[in-house]
């Protein structure tokens, strides 16, 4: 050996023995453990045929025991074998180990610092027996009161999913400020992507949800029937057109940017017969698409008619159908809609009746219910259910009815006690089939209108949302964005939407946050375009806004602020304005001044006397010149001037 490394070496134990008494530890760091893979690998094989061979023990003596019907007593032997497998092993991978690893072994079971208490210890031998340990099978004491918090919780959820309540969507709610006037139409396409609002100041408008901000403004307004309400709006069943049905007697359809796609024809209203006519004579009440032709759609009016149009022949109607009273009169029918497979066609009327034909057979009605609301009240809206077997009425006497058509004679339920004082008032069920909603109106500051929630099986009032301090016309729940929209009378759309359990709509909006207005594009001025105009007056064309709107930004002229109006006695040599009330004009042109100037002469004269006792002008400068004023003579030349006739008379 080497005697300077056997120096090195107890000159280095010496050094740890003195840190050791004077610090407490032995050194300050771990040493690198060192692996031979090729032994682990080995005893890793070793390991793994040792194993499979007592499983395969195991096995085969489970077997014979339950044939000898003493499979019970088979496992705790097995468990204490393992066990004793599991000790095996560890002795095995401890004894393989080489002399490197032994020393790394040693290094990390020496303390480094004060010793630790003696809990402490006994605390880590029983964390290396607990090793050793079976895990707990999944049946045992700990795994129960855990499946027991699932069960609870699997539970609840189905309870949630039960309670149709807790899907309704009215965490959060953004409104749309349409005007000022009734709401009195809501249409939203079949992606909901789009929403459109109508009302009683004439105004369609369009809202993007994609394309709003936080402003929440629409991106278009028209007035596409001039000075007629909006009655109701309607997409298509592919989104590409709206029908829009207002107070006159021809519906308009019109693309998804506003423009007039077709306006149905006018009858003729001096024929007595309805059906001889090409189209409505009096003002129509509502309208609606067929649910699967994208071509077709229906509209009903106040001449006593229901007729089915077809989008590419605007010159006549498609099919008339004509409600008629109990003695064969014509009656107004008041709403109108398609069942949801487009067979049937429902009317409520204003004698209480609620006749549905079938589409291709428009002489005789299928169903028909002569009793479904109060005569002489207007039934506001009519729906069927998604299913197809219920029909839903809102009638003007403040009631809401749900009928099954297989057995049209009397209602299944009824509700009562819903104000109603418009004849639109919506009523729709939820995309589940599940929940029946309705809104209620109120007079002026007389209560808020709210959106009422019954459950359709026991028609019982589950909820109600306070919307506004104005009545609730128009509702609709959207079944792809489960989002409710919601048409009101103070001008108001509101949407309700959770962020949870709805998608897109209102959602895209709000997020985006409001965009600032550029206060430099008001300096803009419209640029004239003179082509004949000679080279010298003859305006630079615009290359860019932008440019131009740094160049007006620095010119002195076009950036100053226009001074704003003095307000007091005046400054600046600037004389503040008079009063705008019409006291102040009387005074300053009236009251104060009440001379007639009407001869020069007399006015001037009026303040001779004034003058020649307080000179003040002219009088003080001439003093000592001329004291005395000396004034021209008349001469001869303008006593002959005055004496020459009109006509040689110079013109001044």
């Amino acid at each position: 050996m080497d005697p300077n490394k056997v120096n090195e070496a107890s000159g280095k134990m010496s050094g740890d023995g003195d840190m050791a008494s004077v610090m407490g530890f032995s050194g300050f760091g771990k040493k690198a453990r060192t692996f031979d893979l090729d032994a682990i690998f080995e005893q890793t094989r070793r390991t793994a045929i040792e194993r499979s061979q007592h499983v395969l023990e195991e096995r085969h003596k489970d077997s014979q025991m339950e044939e000898e019907g003493e499979s019970s007593k088979s496992v705790k032997p097995s468990v204490h074998r393992d066990k004793a497998a599991a000790a095996t092993r560890k002795q095995e991978s401890e004894s393989s180990s080489d002399s490197d690893s032994d020393s790394a072994s040693d290094s990390d079971s020496e303390l480094i610092g004060p010793p630790l208490p003696p809990q402490f210890t006994a605390k880590d031998d029983d964390d290396d027996n607990e090793c050793l340990r079976l895990p707990r099978r999944p049946g045992h004491a700990d795994s129960t009161a855990s499946s027991d918090e699932d069960e609870e919780e699997e539970a609840q959820d189905e309870d949630d999913d039960d309670n149709p309540v807790k899907k309704i969507p009215d965490t959060h709610e953004i409104t749309l400020q349409h005007g000022t006037k009734t709401v009195s139409a809501l249409g939203l396409d079949p992606s909901g992507a789009r929403l459109v609002t109508g009302g009683y100041d004439y105004d369609v408008r369009f809202w993007d949800f994609a394309g709003m901000d936080q402003a929440l403004q629409a991106f278009r307004s028209l007035q596409p029937c001039e000075c007629h309400q909006i009655k109701s709006l309607q997409y298509s069943m592919t989104g590409d057109v709206i029908l829009v049905v207002s107070g006159n007697a021809q519906a308009k359809v019109l693309d998804r940017d506003g423009f007039n796609v077709m306006e149905c024809i006018k009858g003729d209203q001096y024929i007595v017969d309805m059906a001889n006519t090409k189209g409505h004579t009096a003002m129509l009440n509502s309208g609606c698409w067929h649910p699967k032709i994208k071509e077709e759609f229906m509209t009903c009016s106040n001449d006593g008619t229901v007729r089915t149009w077809d989008l590419n022949s605007e010159k006549k109607h498609k099919s008339v159908f004509k409600p008629r009273s109990f003695q064969g009169k014509k009656v107004i029918p008041t709403c109108c809609t398609y069942s949801r497979d487009g067979k049937l066609i429902a009317a409520g009327c204003q004698d209480g009746t609620i006749q549905i034909w079938d589409r291709n057979l428009s002489v005789h009605t299928k169903f028909h219910c002569r009793q479904a609301h109060i005569p002489g009240s207007d039934t506001s809206c009519l729906s069927f259910s998604y299913d197809g077997m219920t029909l839903a009425s809102r009638g003007g006497d403040d009631t809401l009815k749900m009928w099954d058509i297989r057995n049209f004679r009397k209602p299944v339920n009824v509700a009562t006690g819903l104000t109603n004082y418009f004849a639109m008032t919506d009523c729709c069920f939820s995309p589940d089939d599940k929940l029946l909603v309705t809104g209620t109106s109120v007079k002026k500051d007389e209560g808020n209108g709210k959106l009422v929630f019954f459950d359709r099986a026991s028609f019982q009032r589950g909820y109600e949302i306070e919307v506004t301090n104005a009545s609730v016309i128009r509702c609709l729940w959207h079944p792809k964005l489960n989002q409710i929209m919601v048409g009101t009378g103070n001008g108001l759309a509101k949407v309700y939407y959770d962020p949870v359990k709805s998608h897109r709509g209102a959602k895209l909006c709000v997020v985006k946050s409001q965009r600032k207005e550029k206060q430099a594009e008001t300096l803009t001025q419209d640029y004239i375009i003179t082509p004949h105009a000679l080279p010298m007056f003859r305006e630079a064309r615009q290359r860019s806004t932008r440019k131009q709107l740094e160049k007006d930004r620095l010119d002195p002229k076009k950036s100053h602020k226009p001074e704003p109006p003095v307000s007091g006695p005046g400054r600046g040599g600037r004389v503040a304005a008079h009063g705008g009330t019409l006291s102040s004009f009387i005074v300053k042109n009236i009251a104060l001044d009440k001379t007639d100037d009407s001869n020069p002469r007399e006015a001037i004269l009026r303040h001779a006397k004034e003058a020649s006792d307080n000179p003040y002008w002219v009088a003080p400068a001439y003093t000592v010149t001329q004291p005395e004023p000396v004034f021209a003579e008349e001469s001869e030349e303008d006593e002959e001037a005055d004496k020459e006739p009109e006509w040689k008379k110079r013109k001044i």
